[in-house]
């Protein structure tokens, strides 16, 4: 399904905007969130960001992609974001994947694959879709050993944390009264 992806070499524009993407997933991290950044340019000029907040909304939508793409929206005060272009940590999903076919957004730079809920070529390719009435230009890879390893650390502590928690309520569950 990666049949018509851009392979070029990564430019120092995408490396630029794809490092402020990965700025904005470090605020995903400390909220808690995994770690999924966004930013979306247009003509070189920032228009929107965002990174994950599922967790801390409540909000299943809620992800880097989206408040990007509806901060950009304000921004040009437009619901079709033509011209630009959208830089984000990871693969984007179906559902955002679907957002940015109705936003019109131009191009798609994304960091680290998604092999298991990706829409931009992983999975599936919505983004290029050919019965769809609009397709995005997709540059995959930017940073992806950057963009992988910050989710791969968070998903490690993430694990190692539900672990000690387990430990810790059998021990009490034990009665030692202690939870070291």
């Amino acid at each position: 399904m990666i049949d018509e992806i851009s392979h070029s070499l990564s430019s120092e524009e995408d490396v630029k905007w794809m490092t402020h993407a990965l700025s904005l997933a470090d605020k995903a991290a400390q909220m808690g969130e995994v770690p999924v950044g966004a930013c979306v340019v247009q003509e070189g000029i920032l228009v929107g960001e965002g990174w994950n907040t599922p967790i801390t909304d409540h909000d299943p939508s809620a992800h880097a992609e989206m408040a990007a793409i509806r901060a950009a929206a304000k921004q040009v005060k437009n619901y079709r974001t033509v011209g630009t272009t959208l830089y984000v940590t990871l693969e984007p999903c179906s559902m955002c994947a679907g957002m940015l076919v109705h936003a019109r957004v131009d191009r798609v730079v994304f960091g680290a694959w998604d092999a298991k809920t990706g829409a931009a070529g992983s999975v599936m390719n919505l983004l290029q879709h050919p019965a769809l009435n609009h397709q995005i230009e997709v540059v995959p890879g930017v940073l992806a050993e950057m963009c992988a390893e910050k989710l791969s650390s968070f998903f490690k502590q993430r694990r190692a944390q539900i672990k000690l928690a387990k430990k810790n309520k059998q021990a009490l569950a034990k009665g030692c009264g202690s939870a070291e």
